[in-house]
């Protein structure tokens, strides 16, 4: 017979596999479980038991279970290796790119005299090479076979590829020669000294192609040699006028100009004879010869570097 005032028994619940009941907390439905009466204050960073000092990963854990080796967690043998934990998380340095450490660009230097031009193979040597020409004279032709056949890595940098990245607001100086297009090449000038700058300091050499004018040396040569740095090689290639407009009428879009402009940057083109540097007349040679005659030019210059 129940006895006035006496509650009902409560039903235990089911055991959770694994554990024993008798010492298994249930967890609350709303929180963590209560910490055992004689860990409670322990739990809660209190001092503990005498000659059980805390240490991390012990004590109740997230979901009511309790570490390895404690009081009321597994059984663990003596003498058996501690539970494996998880190893931290690789952390990725903010400087790299992927993995591999990217050293900066830093001006080209002149290179040192070679010792013994005759073991000087100018196809392996890393260098920085600028093509001047102008608009028909075939150095984007050139430049291209030049660095595709060299047995190291070489790219080839095209300032009028840089120049047509802008496509809003492009600044054409076929339609008129304004301060807007003279920015747009300055950029485009200082955009490609930075690439160059950063293939050689990463182990590719380069060539770049501009039509550089020799009565306008601090805007051509003087920037490429601030772009890049003194140890630029500079190459012009100019061949006759009749080559130059047989090959600007084979030209499209915006890269073809009239024969009278072409005539007239040709005209200007014939200044750098007699500056000192290095000319390639490659109005009878095809593509593949001028680029050997360019391997020369390049030996040459690693050789007795020109002054300009």
């Amino acid at each position: 017979m129940q006895q006035f005032g006496a509650q009902p028994p409560v039903p235990r619940p089911d055991p959770v596999p694994g554990h024993s009941t008798g010492a298994q907390q249930i967890p609350l439905p709303d929180g963590p479980p209560p910490a055992p009466p004689a860990q409670a204050a322990w739990a809660h960073g209190a001092p503990g038991p005498v000659g059980l000092a805390p240490q991390p990963g012990h004590g109740p854990q997230p979901g009511g279970h309790v570490a390895a080796g404690h009081p009321g967690g597994p059984h663990v043998p003596p003498g058996s290796p501690p539970p494996p934990m998880a190893p931290p998380p690789h952390r990725v340095s903010v400087d790299t790119t992927g993995f591999i450490q990217l050293p900066p660009g830093a001006r080209v230097e002149v290179p040192a005299p070679v010792a013994d031009p005759a073991q000087l193979d100018a196809t392996r040597a890393s260098v920085a090479v600028l093509l001047i020409g102008a608009a028909g004279a075939g150095k984007t032709t050139v430049a291209q076979h030049w660095a595709a056949r060299r047995a190291v890595p070489t790219a080839h940098i095209s300032l009028d590829d840089v120049r047509e990245w802008v496509r809003s607001g492009f600044a054409d100086p076929q339609t008129g020669w304004n301060d807007n297009s003279e920015a747009q090449y300055r950029l485009a000038r200082r955009t490609c000294g930075f690439a160059a700058r950063n293939f050689l300091a990463n182990g590719i050499s380069c060539i770049l192609d501009d039509a550089v004018f020799p009565d306008r040396p601090v805007i051509g040569l003087g920037g490429w040699k601030r772009h890049v740095g003194p140890g630029l090689i500079p190459v012009v290639l100019l061949p006759g006028l009749e080559v130059v407009l047989e090959r600007n009428a084979a030209r499209k879009g915006n890269r073809r100009l009239t024969d009278e402009e072409v005539a007239r940057i040709h005209g200007r083109m014939a200044g750098w004879y007699g500056s000192g540097l290095p000319i390639i007349d490659n109005s009878r040679h095809d593509v593949a010869t001028t680029a050997r005659m360019l391997d020369e030019v390049v030996a040459r210059s690693l050789t007795s570097p020109p002054n300009w």
